[in-house]
């Protein structure tokens, strides 16, 4: 019989007869191995493990613990979802059911109004269905006869309208049927509805079907579903936790930032969040300088012509604020760049002065949707803690190096370890193939360089260049994408940016695009949920409260405030006439680093008796003690004391 030859991840080759399907390789290696994967991914192609393989193929087998295990789970459960509501709800259709990043959702039309009752009841019957260990079967069809399938069997109009329009230049399409339900669908899914043990269904909304307003509200069912109901439980417990965590319901408590109907999509930072802004701030600049960086502020206010030139107008005009003066056209600027290469070429530039290393503290406007806004993650008023760096080829591998070290000098700070991904050329990329080849390797050979582990993504990187993405998980071992480092070829390109080389010759820079922070109304959010409002002693708007326990030693405790703020220490008294226990609550409350409790004695002894946040009395020491204990914390930045 004829043989194919499979390359396994660790790049040992195996031969095996042809037409063998994935589940039958993953057999081969173990049935527990085979019982645990999810999907197959086979010439980088993601495939159902019931695929015959006909050729030689490299192939990576998918548990849940993957990213394409968990997208294959969900997407296969947002079909069991749908089936459960066509046999408890005759006569639903449906849009789209993909999975997201925490589950997968499904967009119904039904004239029932789906209440919290009703997805209990769904869930009961995804449970049911994926008892009966039904298979998805993948059918391909040409359109003309899908069209014709949707229209006359499934009489479900959405799916013919993805045929007619979203679909209209494909000859063949997939189906997939699992019992008695059948959906469009490209595939692939779970090998059985069995896999799926535990689910739960966590809200319904509304949705406009294919995001457009003018089309019919539709209810969007989101869930969330595992091999196991320990997992489930888990992770319903996280969610819990992130409920009580919500940066906007802290940041109303600690009197943080605000939003208002009169700017929607932007924060109002109060007193509070703008000592925690400035800090940040201040904390960037420094490190800034450090690196060498050159700091600009750009207007934000622009003609039309620089976004043409930029080519944002071509591709990103729906995102931008546009602004009637006279008879020009302006816009709200949605990013940095175009105003960086003017800086640039505002002067000539020599081989000699490269790299130029260019640091902004930008306000940026992007004109997002009102229903993708969410509180500090999504906003349309956005700061970014910007940077463009200029430089020659060569220079690639050590700039990026030192941006990398920058990073980690920023993210340890806050106890985040961050995590590195090099996406490399799509299909559609533009410019010379050499210099993608030359920008690759640099980027390559500076993550080597630095020892940090990453993860290439094959074809993911931007059009213009490649870039390595950052991402960090937080205290719910949630995973954040902070940092992106783009390498560009097209704006220099575009406008004209260069440089004298040795050779007397002009020659056109390399641009590096790089935000750490990313913008600081997402970092903000992102920390508050992390620290749970207990912010680092160098970032709480109040470091140290006193709390007198009677009036008699108020003098005491000025005394001690004007101490603390000559050491530029944020300190308060709370010398109302309540009682100790109300005051220390209260502080508990406000999520203050440290009380410092005084009575007679402590003024007797020229003492304080020092409570920590959360962990309670921790002595009486001398107060010159203390300031030197809580000013080491401050300078050293410390995120767990």
């Amino acid at each position: 019989m004829e043989k194919v030859r499979i390359t396994f991840p660790d790049n040992s080759i195996k031969e095996f007869n042809k037409s063998i399907t994935c589940l039958d390789i993953a057999n081969e290696i173990s049935t527990k191995f085979a019982s645990q994967v999810l999907v197959a991914e086979l010439n980088d192609k993601t495939v159902d493990l019931n695929t015959p393989v006909n050729e030689d193929a490299k192939i990576i087998f998918h548990k849940f613990d993957s990213e394409k295990g968990k997208e294959t789970f969900w997407h296969t459960s947002s079909h069991i979802m749908a089936q459960a509501i066509e046999e408890l709800y005759p006569g639903a259709k449906f849009g789209v059911g993909p999975a997201i990043e925490s589950g997968f959702y499904y967009d119904v039309d039904s004239e029932h109004k789906f209440s919290e009752e009703d997805l209990r009841k769904i869930e009961l019957k995804m449970l049911e269905i994926a008892n009966r260990g039904l298979v998805p079967e993948r059918i391909e069809m040409q359109r003309q006869e899908a069209i014709e399938f949707f229209k006359t069997k499934r009489k479900d109009s959405y799916k013919v309208e993805i045929l007619e329009t979203i679909a209209q230049d494909e000859e063949i399409v997939s189906l997939y049927s699992q019992g008695e339900f059948t959906d469009l669908c490209r595939g692939p899914h779970l090998p059985s509805t069995s896999k799926l043990k535990a689910v739960k269904l966590l809200s319904v909304s509304g949705s406009y079907w294919r995001g457009d307003e003018n089309n019919k509200m539709l209810q969007r069912i989101y869930g969330i579903s595992f091999p196991s109901k320990k997992e489930l439980n888990e992770y319903l417990r996280q969610l819990e936790e992130a409920r009580k965590r919500d940066h906007r319901k802290i940041g109303k408590d600690l009197d943080l930032f605000m939003f208002h109907e009169v700017s929607p999509g932007a924060p109002f930072w109060l007193p509070n969040g703008m000592i925690i802004f400035r800090e940040l701030e201040k904390f960037s600049r420094e490190l800034h300088d450090k690196y060498g960086y050159l700091e600009i502020n750009t207007p934000i206010i622009v003609k039309e012509q620089l976004f043409k030139t930029s080519g944002h107008t071509e591709h990103y005009l729906e995102n931008m604020f546009k602004i009637e003066s006279e008879t020009e056209k302006l816009y709200l600027k949605p990013m940095n760049c175009p105003e960086g290469t003017l800086v640039y070429s505002s002067k000539i530039r020599s081989y000699k002065d490269l790299p130029i290393k260019l640091s902004e503290i930008g306000r940026l406007h992007r004109n997002e949707i009102s229903g993708a806004l969410g509180g500090m993650f999504r906003v349309r008023q956005i700061t970014m803690d910007d940077a463009h760096i200029f430089c020659t080829p060569e220079q690639i591998q050590q700039e990026i190096s030192g941006v990398l070290n920058l990073m980690k000098d920023i993210y340890y700070t806050f106890g985040f370890t961050p995590n590195y991904f090099l996406s490399t050329r799509p299909d559609e990329a533009m410019g010379a193939v050499e210099d993608w080849n030359i920008a690759e390797k640099a980027l390559k050979s500076a993550l080597d360089e630095n020892k940090v582990s990453y993860i290439v993504n094959e074809k993911d990187g931007a059009f213009y260049g490649p870039k390595i993405d950052v991402h960090i998980k937080d205290a719910l071992n949630r995973t954040w994408q902070l940092a992106t480092v783009q390498l560009d070829y097209q704006l220099p390109e575009r406008f004209d940016l260069t440089y004298e080389g040795s050779d007397g010759k002009k020659h056109r820079p390399v641009m590096i695009h790089r935000a750490i922070y990313g913008s600081y109304e997402r970092f903000m959010g992102i920390i508050t949920e992390h620290f749970a409002g207990a912010f680092p002693v160098w970032l709480s708007p109040v470091q140290v409260v006193i709390l007198t326990i009677t009036d008699s030693v108020n003098d005491y405790a000025e005394k001690i405030l004007n101490e603390l703020h000559s050491y530029n220490l944020r300190a308060e008294n709370d010398t109302r006439n309540e009682k100790i226990g109300y005051k220390i609550r209260e502080a508990e409350n406000r999520k203050i680093p440290f009380m410092l409790v005084i009575g007679d004695k402590e003024k007797e002894n020229g003492t304080v008796s020092v409570r920590q946040h959360k962990k309670g009395d921790i002595g009486k020491i001398e107060l010159k003690e203390f300031i030197q204990n809580i000013n080491l914390l401050v300078n050293e930045k410390s995120y767990n004391y």
